[in-house]
């Protein structure tokens, strides 16, 4: 398993248009954490639904197969998006 923190950027925070296309994107089983919650990557509705605000870090946990690759991917998405 692999993980790394981020601290978003993004004046709007996580907001549909970057979560969706993130469970879009996702191929191995990543889980993300904000606080005390976490939430599968691939489901919508519970990511949207951890708040996720400018200047919040969540934890991205990866695993599978390809984990390295997942992460750097990941991560190019993170500082674009978010």
């Amino acid at each position: 398993m692999r993980s790394f923190e981020y601290t978003v950027k993004d004046a709007l925070g996580l907001h549909a248009r970057p979560a969706g296309m993130l469970v879009q994107s996702l191929g191995d089983r990543v889980e993300i954490k904000k606080g005390e919650k976490t939430v599968g990557g691939t489901r919508l509705l519970s990511l949207m639904g951890l708040g996720i605000r400018c200047g919040d870090t969540v934890t991205v946990e990866i695993e599978g197969q390809s984990e390295a690759k997942s992460e750097a991917l990941l991560l190019e998405f993170f500082e674009k998006n978010l």
